[in-house]
């Protein structure tokens, strides 16, 4: 747990209006809370679904000329070799970790358990999935790129075999559509069940094409039971 876990603001959390059996547990991207997926994501869930919007902790970020803002992990740069917070990007994972165990101890398996996030949130989904021994669900990796992608495939302990939801516009100016692109490419390499989709036009966002995309993801993985 450590002292990063006390920082973390409560998560915004949208509860199941029939019997709870599945959770999905949304990261937001930088300088956001977790308001800001609270309401999309609610709109496209199943009853029997909960939705966890955690809220990063505030620190400086690099990338924001040492700004503090809300944040998974610092932000060195968003060039394609650009230098990671590895420390950062760990304990953040940590931390995913740690609400995944919530939902486990609050009778939620595993394999019903279900990441997602947008844009850094997307990063941290991708790469805490990854390094979590149990199965999930799967992910939907939004506008995002695959942290300390050298570290893998060796750094991925599990879920190699999960399905994958990687979105991604054409027209992004803050991550790159190419690092989608890159990202998409060698995770096929490790991680075989994963769909890369692409939105023409759009930008760093989300879209109702998107979203529609996300809700029969989460439905297929997801179902009642």
């Amino acid at each position: 747990m450590g002292s990063n876990t006390s920082k973390m603001a409560s998560p915004v959390v949208i509860n199941a209006t029939s019997k709870h059996t599945a959770t999905v547990i949304f990261l937001h991207g930088l300088g956001d809370t977790g308001h800001g997926w609270a309401s999309p994501m609610a709109a496209i869930r199943a009853p029997h679904i909960k939705v966890v919007c955690p809220t990063a902790p505030e620190m400086p970020v690099t990338l924001n000329a040492g700004f503090k803002m809300n944040s998974w992990f610092d932000l060195m740069s968003l060039d394609v070799d650009g230098n990671e917070d590895t420390q950062g990007i760990k304990k953040a994972c940590e931390n995913v970790h740690h609400l995944i165990e919530e939902e486990v101890k609050a009778g939620i398996p595993h394999e019903r358990i279900l990441l997602g996030g947008f844009s850094q949130g997307g990063a941290l989904a991708l790469y805490s999935s990854f390094r979590h021994t149990k199965s999930l669900a799967g992910v939907v990796a939004l506008s995002c790129w695959l942290p300390l992608r050298c570290d893998f495939p060796q750094a991925a302990v599990g879920n190699t075999g999960m399905a994958i939801l990687q979105c991604h516009g054409d027209c992004d100016p803050i991550v790159p559509y190419k690092f989608g692109q890159i990202t998409s490419q060698i995770i096929k390499k490790f991680a075989g069940n994963i769909e890369f989709k692409t939105y023409r036009g759009m930008m760093h966002s989300s879209s109702e094409e998107e979203m529609n995309d996300i809700k029969a993801f989460i439905e297929k993985y997801l179902p009642p039971v």
